[in-house]
């Protein structure tokens, strides 16, 4: 099968210093991979280079098959681009907008109309088709950006921070229709909020100071280091002294009148083991327990202390 998405040994550099450093990807199929990063860690450069606003030093990117430096035209018709901040025209109306970017992406004449009503659909875009786009909401705006990206049914869509700056609802709203548009696409989304990957993605790229320090499944990044907090949520909770007298917990936090974070060493699941049985004993009544998710973190530190090989 041909990848949507590889990119062998690609490397640039600024001046002197390099921005990343010898960067091999490989997309085979439809669904969301994470490409994870702390600011300035070479992921807007990575991104930019895959999408052919910029010229890589060395290195090659290939979109579905297609040498995006010698056939640039026809490898950029299989890629959907929405940067971190989208490029609306907003005193266009949503119709007049998606429009343009139709005759820009190439779209045969006669197919244009439908083109913008199927992407105004998946982006649930349908009852502003009129408003102008300087008074939609940053959700809304959001969503003109990603119909952008996908109305000419590019294979691989690229989102640069595509959550930035929403509010709650708007952020519930943006991931589903990411999930939703990642069912017929490959999406690289680009993030540096780890809640944000661990929500979406199931495979993940990490880049720290220009080089790849992972790549991996998600269920792998989150056992690279083994969590030492339990989140624990309980009906009947009692004063956390009790729970400290658990053999192996070593400190609890409240987190909420219901939620603690129970810090221990040795076993993971000798510990929850023990904590079900005082439960049971004491009528703590517990509703959920598992690993603290919130210490990704952790792994994200050490990956990122790693010296590149």
């Amino acid at each position: 099968m041909t990848a949507i998405l590889k990119t062998e040994h690609l490397s640039h550099r600024y001046a002197s210093t390099w921005a990343i450093r010898d960067i091999n990807i490989e997309i085979a199929q439809s669904g969301i991979v994470g490409l994870l990063g702390s600011n300035g860690a070479g992921k807007s450069t990575t991104m930019n280079i895959i999408c052919g606003v910029l010229n890589q030093t060395e290195g090659n990117v290939f979109i579905n098959g297609i040498d995006l430096r010698k056939n640039p035209e026809e490898a950029k018709k299989q890629i959907g681009f929405l940067p971190q901040n989208p490029p609306l025209y907003t005193d266009l109306t949503i119709d007049e907008y998606l429009t343009f970017c139709a005759h820009l992406r190439l779209i045969e004449k006669n197919k244009i109309r439908s083109a913008v009503e199927e992407a105004k659909e998946r982006c649930s875009l349908g009852h502003f088709s009129t408003r102008l786009i300087k008074n939609l909401s940053g959700g809304y705006r959001q969503r003109v950006g990603i119909a952008q990206a996908i109305i000419h049914k590019p294979k691989l869509v690229v989102m640069d921070e595509p959550t930035n700056g929403l509010d709650p609802n708007q952020l519930i709203e943006a991931r589903k229709l990411i999930r939703d548009i990642a069912i017929e696409h490959s999406v690289l989304l680009s993030s540096h909020i780890l809640s944000e990957i661990n929500l979406l993605c199931k495979e993940i790229i990490m880049i720290e100071s220009g080089r790849m320090v992972f790549s991996d499944s998600m269920d792998a990044f989150n056992n690279y280091v083994q969590s030492k907090a339990i989140l624990l949520r309980m009906d009947n909770p009692p004063a956390k002294t009790e729970i400290v007298k658990v053999p192996g917990v070593t400190q609890v936090d409240v987190l909420s009148e219901k939620q603690y974070r129970v810090y221990f060493d040795g076993s993971p699941e000798e510990v929850t083991d023990r904590l079900i049985t005082a439960s049971v004993e004491q009528g703590w009544k517990i509703k959920e327990i598992g690993p603290d998710k919130g210490l990704l973190d952790d792994v994200f530190k050490q990956l990122s202390s790693q010296s590149p090989q």
